[in-house]
């Protein structure tokens, strides 16, 4: 479900920007924290402030010696890309709203010289051409130096700006696409007329107008009286990028190019009034700012397209490492050569999403000479430090593709995809902070998340489903995820404080489900959309897709459980907080809740729960809920689950809700299932997919991060790594290795490392090693064996 980006495209000096040092943020000084700005916000004295535009700033300054240490405080409205001395330190603002808008603290003191210094920066203010996921106010942009040193670079009236006539919006649109993209437009660039050089010290800018001041005072959140960019410092690192070059040359008419070409070997050149198209293929899905370096060609048209995947004449996309006979439809950016005989390279501010990308070239009186096309990988720093072996080498390639399936879709936020929303919606990130969690133990983006989702409440008190968004959308059942992920937080982290500043949001959630009860004890009438998962329901007069029958009329055992479910959970976390009032009433809400549907919706003649109690309608969702919830009891729970797993007749779970298909087989203890049932994973593997779809065949979106789950399950099912306690103060181990003879996994705790190995002995036993990080002990069960664990190395042979 999806995300940005629009591209500002920039000179920059290719081997210049790849060694450029890495920044790292800065500790925010707590006086710009709680003080109103000395800087001013600062946009054009004659632009209109809310129309799209591309705007470069520049400041020089003298300094006596080179610092050891100059931080600055640093903002835009949309996005901002900052040079210091040519060099490019910093992009951001860290995606938010305008309550919480970020700001970026960073050191330049590395990029500083004694004498001369030159602060430069790109601003774009993408307007209604904006992707959903960037939410804005309008065109400005900030520098707050962050000591009495560091006042000199402050914004106002010294700064220098400049409106950038080359960049126009290219829209790649749905009816173009034929699907719904929210990323808004591409860029068209003039060569021609753009300022070159205008990031280095040694450009003249004496013809560049002054800054105008904003005419309020700029201030961190929870100051002042107006609603503009309430400034918090970001919270999360800089986004990496890694240089990384295309793979092969797939088809190329028009002129001939070859492999060499992509490994920066050699040049190629379209003739005079001529066309030409080559189709690139990286291999694998990537995010990346892709890097094009070319000369002379007056006029030439340049166009880069970009796709996840080729399409037949019937736009399917089939096996995706098949082109044959098939075409490339995608997101286009645009480039017009200047005719100059000096390299000019073409880089977008941020990324777009590719396996193929496609030159389409049609040069004019003049011949173009391409140099290079290369793309520096970005993405959320996530560390990969977990790792899971087997002894069925199938599942080697699941955990790779599944791994890149998580990165593309973390940067500033979690995206549901990459290429078509990049929009952070909780149902998916509930899924994707436990991956997080497991094979990085980064918890900074889901506890952003979590914030992200808190500020996005509104008056009935619910959560929007996707946030930051400019686009308001709400999904009451995501709400309740959003609940359900704050207790996944407290499971995993100790970190009371912003634990207990959620539940004020979360009574809000709660109360608004209760109020919908019905009197038979079920949800009554639900408002807005009630999606569930991307399954086949005959529910057709929900009006959307994803919704199941009782959503609108009332009487849903799907949205019921689900609300008992997450009152279950929560109700400890409210407990462990000495809210005890609240915390028994949801915990009895919860009980009575799944008894109701029990009494109402269970057809004792099938053995199934269904999905309405008019009983003629029966999913794998209802039951899976009903297992979680205990509204079935535990004795049938074992017997329920083999029906959900093999009676076809009933509306399957999807990639999204086998999720929650997998956490009922642990909880029935049927978990050694769990492996058989990665089929749909292997057949993405033999369709070409690089990553995880969204949907089975045929799907939008080539990647989607909800289906990247088997990656969580390899350590918590299979190596069954669970935290026992809050704060993953203890833990619980209970493997299901299905028909492996060995499993062995790692993944990162705050205390350190868990590692386990596990082998099946020839007489039907258990025996591995356990190691737990100083201070961690926990329990090992298995096949009704107990073993107590303590911290460090143990073996166990049960």
């Amino acid at each position: 479900m999806t995300r940005l980006l629009l591209f500002i495209f920039l000179l920059a000096v290719h081997l210049t920007f790849a060694q450029t040092p890495a920044p790292q943020l800065a500790k925010p000084s707590p006086r710009w924290q709680t003080d109103f700005w000395k800087a001013q916000w600062i946009g054009h004295p004659t632009a209109p402030i809310r129309s799209y535009g591309v705007y470069h700033f520049r400041k020089s300054f003298e300094l006596a010696q080179k610092p050891g240490r100059f931080v600055i405080n640093v903002s835009g409205d949309n996005r901002y890309r900052l040079f210091v001395n040519g060099k490019a330190v910093v992009c951001g603002p860290a995606r938010s709203d305008l309550q919480n808008w970020n700001y970026e603290t960073v050191d330049i003191a590395p990029y500083l010289n004694t004498g001369k210094n030159t602060l430069a920066a790109v601003v774009t203010y993408m307007a209604e051409y904006a992707p959903f996921a960037q939410m804005h106010y309008q065109f400005g942009f900030i520098v707050q130096g962050d000591g009495d040193a560091e006042q000199v670079v402050n914004t106002n009236n010294t700064w220098k700006i400049f409106q950038n006539p080359a960049y126009s919006p290219v829209i790649n649109d749905i009816p173009k696409l034929r699907t719904y993209i929210v990323m808004g437009a591409g860029d068209r660039v003039e060569a021609a007329k753009y300022p070159w050089g205008w990031e280095e010290p040694a450009f003249d800018d004496a013809a560049w107008a002054p800054a105008k001041p904003i005419g309020w005072p700029a201030k961190p959140r929870g100051l002042g009286t107006d609603g503009n960019w309430n400034l918090v410092a970001r919270t999360i690192p800089f986004m990496e990028e890694t240089p990384q070059r295309l793979a092969t040359v797939r088809r190329s008419e028009g002129v001939d190019v070859d492999d060499d070409f992509l490994q920066g070997k050699n040049s190629f050149t379209v003739h005079r009034n001529h066309k030409a198209v080559i189709l690139l293929d990286q291999g694998h899905l990537t995010n990346a700012f892709p890097e094009l370096t070319v000369s002379r060609g007056k006029d030439a048209v340049i166009t880069l397209g970009y796709a996840e995947a080729m399409v037949d004449d019937k736009r399917q996309k089939g096996n995706r490492n098949q082109v044959e006979g098939k075409q490339l439809i995608g997101f286009e950016d645009q480039f017009i050569g200047d005719g100059t005989k000096q390299k000019r390279t073409f880089r977008p501010l941020l990324f777009r999403t590719y396996r193929y990308l496609q030159i389409t070239i049609e040069t004019k009186g003049e011949p173009l000479e391409v140099h290079d096309l290369m793309g520096h990988f970005t993405g959320y720093p996530f560390q990969e430090k977990a790792r899971f072996a087997s002894s069925d080498e199938s599942l080697k390639p699941i955990w790779t593709v599944g791994w890149r399936t998580a990165r593309l879709c973390a940067g500033e936020t979690y995206y549901d995809c990459p290429y078509y929303e990049q929009l952070q919606y909780t149902g998916d990130t509930r899924i994707q902070s436990f991956i997080s969690l497991y094979v990085t133990g980064d918890d900074r983006l889901m506890r952003k998340a979590i914030a992200d989702y808190d500020h996005s409440r509104f008056n009935d008190g619910l959560t929007q489903s996707r946030y930051p968004s400019a686009d308001f959308q709400v999904i009451p059942p995501f709400s309740l995820y959003w609940v359900t992920m704050v207790y996944d937080y407290w499971m995993h982290r100790k970190d009371d404080p912003f634990v207990e500043s959620m539940l004020p949001g979360i009574t809000g959630v709660l109360d608004w489900h209760e109020k919908r009860l019905a009197t038979n004890g079920l949800n009554g009438p639900l408002e807005w959309w009630n999606f569930v998962d991307w399954a086949k329901w005959d529910a057709p007069e929900e009006g959307m897709g994803g919704v199941p029958k009782g959503a609108r009329k009332g009487g849903s055992a799907i949205l019921t459980l689900q609300q008992a479910y997450t009152m279950q959970r929560i109700s400890q976390v409210f407990y462990h907080y000495g809210k005890n009032q609240q915390a028994e009433h949801y915990r009895l809400v919860g009980l009575r809740l799944a008894k109701n549907v029990y009494d109402r919706c269970w057809d004792a003649g099938r053995g199934l729960m269904a999905d309405t109690p008019d009983k003629t309608g029966f999913s794998q969702h209802a039951n899976i809920w009903a297992i979680l919830t205990d509204a079935v009891p535990v004795a049938q729970q074992k017997v329920l689950m083999q029906k959900v797993m093999a009676d076809a007749n009933l509306i399957q779970a999807t990639f999204y809700f086998k999720f929650y298909l997998f956490q009922a087989l642990k909880k029935t203890g049927m978990a050694d299932q769990f492996l058989p049932m990665l089929k749909p994973w292997h057949d993405m593997l033999a369709m070409g997919l690089t990553t995880f779809a969204e949907n089975p065949e045929p799907t939008r979106s080539d990647c989607h991060a909800w289906s990247a789950a088997p990656n969580y399950e390899f350590l918590s099912t299979v190596c069954g790594i669970n935290p026992a306690s809050p704060g993953f103060s203890s833990v619980l181990i209970t493997p299901y290795l299905g028909n492996l003879q060995f499993a062995e996994g790692a993944m990162p705790h705050p205390a350190g490392e868990i590692a386990v190995r596990f082998d099946k002995t020839p007489t039907g036993g258990l025996k591995g090693t356990v190691t737990l990080p100083d201070g961690l002990t926990g329990t090992l069960k298995w096949k009704g064996k107990t073993v107590a664990l303590k911290e460090g190395q143990q073996t166990v042979s049960l």
